[in-house]
């Protein structure tokens, strides 16, 4: 229960770019009394338990910087959101290449200076897109300093908690995301340690993104004895919070409540109705991973590892369908046929009728009606009969040109049948991989229109890849920006794949870079968007794999054809 323990009072502010709450003196003080610029407090200024522990804080003052600063005549220096035990970071402005980006800075003589140029260096040559990246590590002019990605658009997981628990689909992407790129960082050697809701970012696409791996702790002199239980149970905290929207433990943290004192560590399905029953029981594998068990008897996990194993154990959950709207009730009009225009009558009120006018009486009367009704019998055979004679001097004519027309007012209301897009070229995107690729000699299989070719993905352990990454894909290349109907998928074996789309004329280079629009499995897999929609670059993304004859799991693309 050490690390837990130690996860419990571990609630300093990593996010590097909350900005400040207070003036310089009063953060000056919060930091001496042990609680940093959120009001949570440091795990520099308590005493950690177990073999995991911190250094004594730094003598070294921070250095003197100011907004417009300018380091390596470079970046720009805009606002300090944190200042803490020696080091500050900032927003600043990577004036070369025109875009925001995070430093932290601390003095060259610094206790922690050399353990956080080598961490930095060490997180950068990863490269892994799922974390926020280290962009450069320098020393220069007395000072060290770490530049590292701004994003923008991301929300910090403290701010989507702020209104509410996730979605269980929301909550198991987390997870799965986040398991997945602790997992991937610890086959390197890489821990975080400082793993919590200020230093998850979801993107604006959806994606999940973890900042300050290894930096972070070394910037605070964190370290751990068993750096893969802990950041396991840091996960399982996470997912305790997304479900609960509580802390696991007493104390309250990132603006969350804690759990009641002397209860203990309790499920959350027992904390909150409706939880996902599956998820919490994942929550308490993370959490309870020092050797005890959870209470519905389930094995512990103790590494970033075993926990992307259990959760490729269970059933993949589905986003939520979208709610239909009904139509508005049809309104009755209050106009009756016949009256346009007039309201209608009330009930039991009866509409005068005007009466026909008395026919005439006199012998003068009928003498004129008769001779009325003998002139207009003269003049209507007399037009009737030029009438004719004309249609028929001009009949063919009227008839082509009738004919004529109505074809091409029929070609204008016809819907245009959907044209064949050629793809001008293809590669395979392994974005969460450790090569980067799978079998991009065969790429070129998924469009030549022969029978029998494929392109095909390594062998997994399980349909999932083997718990390793959350797919693999083709990136298409249409030529230029045009409109998309539809795209086609043959597959050896039925697999299940998801449509995402780039916007503009440039490639992504990674996967925050696609939107998802549909999904779909089978062994041939019509991938239709509600709407159509423009693209020039689109990615067939393959999610679950078939069981291949040797046991093991491999997904073979036969053929893609996309249509407008």
């Amino acid at each position: 229960m050490a690390e837990r323990s130690r996860a419990a009072v571990d609630v300093a502010d990593d996010s590097g770019e909350t900005p400040l709450t207070a003036e310089a003196d009063q953060a000056d003080q919060s930091t001496a009394d042990g609680v940093d610029q959120t009001g949570e407090r440091d795990t520099e200024n308590t005493q950690a338990q177990g073999s995991g522990g911190t250094e004594s804080p730094a003598k070294t003052s921070p250095p003197e910087l100011h907004s417009g600063h300018k380091l390596a005549r470079r970046y720009r220096l805009e606002e300090c959101v944190t200042r803490l035990d020696g080091f500050s970071s900032w927003r600043a402005v990577d004036e070369k290449l025109r875009r925001a980006v995070g430093v932290h800075i601390l003095p060259a003589d610094h206790t922690r200076a050399r353990s956080v140029l080598a961490a930095a260096r060490s997180s950068a040559l990863l490269g892994d897109p799922r974390f926020v990246q280290v962009l450069d590590a320098v020393e220069e002019n007395d000072l060290v300093y770490v530049v590292h990605e701004w994003l923008p658009d991301a929300t910090e997981l403290t701010a989507l908690l702020a209104a509410g628990p996730l979605e269980p689909h929301d909550a198991y992407q987390l997870v799965s995301q986040i398991g997945s790129a602790m997992a991937a960082a610890h086959r390197e050697g890489l821990a975080h340690l400082r793993i919590n809701p200020n230093a998850v970012l979801r993107t604006s696409s959806g994606q999940w993104r973890i900042r300050g791996l290894a930096v972070n702790a070394a910037l605070r002199g964190v370290s751990s004895d068993t750096p893969q239980r802990t950041d396991t149970e840091a996960i399982g905290a996470l997912l305790y919070a997304a479900l609960t929207q509580r802390w696991p433990y007493e104390n309250d943290a990132y603006g969350l409540s804690g759990l009641p004192k002397d209860v203990g560590l309790i499920a959350p399905d027992q904390v909150r109705a409706g939880v996902h029953r599956g998820l919490s029981e994942l929550t308490m594998r993370a959490l309870a991973n020092d050797g005890a068990t959870a209470s519905r008897h389930e094995a512990a996990c103790t590494t970033p590892e075993e926990l992307v194993k259990a959760i490729g154990e269970m059933p993949r959950i589905r986003p939520p369908e979208p709610a239909f709207t009904a139509p508005p009730e049809y309104q009755r009009t209050t106009y009756q046929q016949g009256s346009y225009g007039r309201p209608a009558p009330h009930p039991g009120v009866t509409q005068p009728v005007a009466a026909p006018p008395p026919p005439l009486q006199s012998g003068t009367g009928r003498v004129l009606k008769w001779a009325v009704s003998a002139l207009l019998i003269a003049a209507l055979g007399l037009g009737s009969w030029q009438l004719a004679d004309a249609l028929m001097e001009r009949g063919g004519k009227s008839d082509d040109t009738n004919k004529t027309q109505t074809t091409e007012d029929g070609d204008k209301n016809k819907p245009k049948p959907p044209q064949p897009i050629a793809i001008q070229g293809a590669r395979d995107f392994d974005p969460f991989g450790r090569d980067r690729s799978e079998k991009p000699g065969d790429i070129d299989k998924i469009y030549d229109s022969a029978s029998g070719t494929y392109w095909q993905t390594d062998y997994y352990a399980n349909a999932n890849f083997g718990n390793l990454k959350t797919g693999v894909g083709i990136i298409l290349d249409l030529g230029k920006v045009q409109e998309v109907g539809k795209v086609g998928v043959t597959f050896e074996g039925s697999t299940s794949v998801e449509l995402l789309v780039a916007d503009g004329e440039t490639e992504p280079q990674t996967f925050d870079g696609f939107t998802e629009v549909t999904e779909g499995s089978g062994t041939t897999v019509n991938l239709q968007p509600a709407k159509k929609l423009k693209a020039r670059y689109v990615l067939v993304w393959l999610t679950e794999l078939p069981l291949q004859s040797n046991g093991e799991y491999r997904g073979r693309v036969v053929d893609i054809k996309v249509t407008s």
